[in-house]
């Protein structure tokens, strides 16, 4: 696919800390480090929108909210909700769940209804919207049937997974994403990436955005590989 500087692989990692006992320090934490190692974007749970604007105030590290997280089992109504306060509270990237309820009633109607509406208020609101579709519970007709709304849509983004479900992101469902969206959007891969092999794959297979809480590991793996190689590049 081409070149990267270690810098641009970096700026394609949403670096993670979703687990429900994150305290502030935890936050902290991971916010210096997002700094330190320029990651696009800090992945975190709503509540702590707030707190991770505020440590990344200055910076051009994203913060990236999770709504209705992870299950997707909320109203359309509790997900603007929960968006409007997302990013009021500083949140400049929006990563929601669809509805899988109604995905597995064939009511990809509602799924239409439901990203029109969250990615307009993302538009309206100048932030990246990504949609999760939670590929571990869907066939690939389904993980097809979603892509195709969201072309028509056009999401920033389109998501595999939220890393709470039985399986994350696999190099076939991300080529599939791709295959069906095209240039229209971009994927993001998330779920079980924690090596740098598993990253250049990912990317090699049409990923544009990687979620992973291993965003240090991989960059220092791919630290070790530009120097044994003698290069200032990543190839992939």
């Amino acid at each position: 696919m081409g070149k990267y500087t270690l810098d641009q692989l970096s700026r394609m990692i949403d670096h993670t800390n979703l687990k429900a006992d994150a305290d502030r320090q935890a936050m902290e934490t991971l916010c210096t480090e997002a700094k330190d190692y320029h990651f696009k974007m800090v992945a975190i749970n709503q509540v702590q929108a707030q707190v991770c604007a505020a440590f990344l105030k200055g910076t051009d590290v994203n913060v990236g909210a999770a709504i209705s997280f992870p299950l997707g089992q909320t109203s359309l109504a509790s997900k603007l909700y929960e968006t409007v306060d997302a990013i009021k509270n500083g949140a400049t990237e929006i990563d929601y769940v669809i509805n899988l309820t109604e995905v597995k009633n064939g009511n990809f109607d509602y799924i239409q209804e439901e990203m029109t509406e969250i990615v307009k208020l993302c538009q309206k609101n100048k932030v990246i919207s990504k949609v999760i579709f939670e590929n571990a519970y869907l066939t690939k007709e389904e993980i097809t049937k979603i892509a195709e709304i969201a072309k028509i849509v056009k999401p920033d983004f389109i998501k595999t997974s939220t890393g709470m479900a039985p399986s994350g992101a696999t190099l076939e469902d991300v080529a599939l994403m791709k295959q069906v969206v095209g240039s229209q959007v971009k994927v993001k891969a998330a779920g079980g990436i924690r090596d740098a092999a598993t990253f250049k794959a990912m990317i090699k297979h049409g990923a544009e955005r990687i979620g992973t809480s291993s965003g240090i590991q991989i960059l220092k793996e791919l630290t070790a590989e530009m120097t044994a190689n003698k290069q200032d590049f990543i190839e992939i």
